[in-house]
C-alpha cells in the first residue's frame, strides 16, 4: 500500500455506527447506543482512513473544551495493519486535540507506541465481570429526579471537565438505567447501566464513598438480572478494586490510562467505574 494514497477525513454519525461495529469485532463490547452520546461531544473529532473509497481504519479524538481531549476508537482493520494506516490516523487525531491535555486507554503492550507521542502512564483500568441480579437497596433513587445541573456539577468533581452535551444523552439512553444516592439534600453518587453487545456495562459509577458506590452498584445490577455486567475500575482507587472483589467479579481485561500532560485534577477516590474507554 502506498501511504500517500491514504485519505483521512471526518466521519459522519452513520459512519461512527460502523466504527462501533468494528470495535465490537475487536471484542471491545461497545454500548448499543453509544454513537449518539459520543458524536454530541465533538462531531469533528471522528476520523476514518480510506484508500480508493475502501475504509481502512478509524480513530476518535474528541475535544471536550480548550483544555482536555480524549483519543479512542483507534482501529485499523486487520487486512491493513502494518502499512502505516495507524500512524496517519493518529497524526490527524492528535492535531485535532493539540494544545490540550489528552487522555487515552491503551492496550498494555502498546504503551511504548503512545509514549513516542508524549503520553505517560497514569494507572491501570481493569474490566471486571459478574452476573446481574438481586434486590435494589432502599436508599437509591432515579437519577432523572435529580436536577441536571447538579448531575453536571457532581460529575465534574471526578471527570476532568464539564460535559453536559455528553451527559444529557448518556443518562437517557434506551435500554439503560441511571440511579443516584442523595445525602443531606445533595447528590452523593450516581451510576449508569447501559446495554452493550454483550450484557451491560456500568459506567460511570461515581460516589462519595464505598458504601454509596456499593448501593448504586447493587441497584443497577438489580435492573439486569441474569445478564453479564461489566465494570471498568481504576486501579488508582483501591476502594474500587475492593468493590469488585467483594462482589466476586472476575477481571477480564485491562488498559493503561495515559495522558500527555499528567493525570488531570479530579476526585479519583470517587471513581468506582470509568464512564467509557472510548471517551474517558
Amino acid at each position: 500500500m502506498n501511504v500517500e494514497d491514504i485519505v483521512i477525513r471526518e466521519m459522519s454519525k452513520s459512519e461512527l455506527d460502523r466504527a462501533l461495529d468494528w470495535a465490537a469485532a475487536e471484542g471491545w463490547n461497545p454500548g448499543l447506543y453509544d454513537a449518539e452520546s459520543f458524536y454530541a461531544v465533538d462531531p469533528k473529532g471522528f476520523f476514518i482512513a480510506e484508500r480508493a473509497g475502501e475504509p481502512l481504519g478509524c480513530v476518535s479524538a474528541v475535544a471536550y473544551d480548550e483544555c482536555f481531549g480524549y483519543v479512542g476508537l483507534f482501529i485499523v482493520r486487520p487486512a491493513h495493519r502494518g502499512q502505516g494506516v495507524g500512524l496517519r490516523l493518529l497524526d490527524v487525531a492528535l492535531r485535532h486535540v493539540q494544545g490540550r491535555n489528552v487522555g487515552l486507554d491503551a492496550a498494555i503492550d502498546l504503551q511504548q507506541t503512545y509514549a513516542r507521542y508524549g503520553f505517560t502512564f497514569a494507572y491501570r483500568n481493569i474490566r471486571h465481570r459478574c452476573v446481574g441480579g438481586g434486590e435494589a437497596p432502599p436508599d437509591v433513587t432515579e437519577l432523572g429526579d435529580v436536577p441536571f445541573d447538579e448531575i453536571v456539577r457532581y460529575d465534574q468533581t471526578v471527570f476532568p471537565t464539564s460535559r453536559p452535551n455528553f451527559l444529557s444523552r448518556w443518562i437517557a439512553q434506551p435500554q439503560s438505567a441511571a440511579l443516584a444516592v442523595i445525602k443531606q439534600g445533595r447528590l452523593a453518587g450516581y451510576g449508569v447501566l447501559r446495554a452493550c453487545r454483550d450484557g451491560y456495562k456500568i459506567g460511570p459509577l461515581f460516589a462519595d464513598d464505598s458504601q454509596i458506590a456499593d448501593a448504586l452498584f447493587q441497584g443497577l445490577c438489580a435492573r439486569a438480572a441474569g445478564a453479564a455486567i461489566f465494570l471498568d475500575t481504576p486501579e488508582a482507587n483501591a476502594a474500587a478494586i475492593a468493590l469488585a472483589q467483594r462482589r466476586q467479579m472476575t477481571a477480564v481485561f485491562d488498559t493503561a490510562r495515559m495522558y500527555t500532560e499528567g493525570t488531570p485534577p479530579g476526585r479519583i477516590d470517587r471513581c468506582y467505574g470509568v464512564t467509557t474507554f472510548e471517551l474517558g
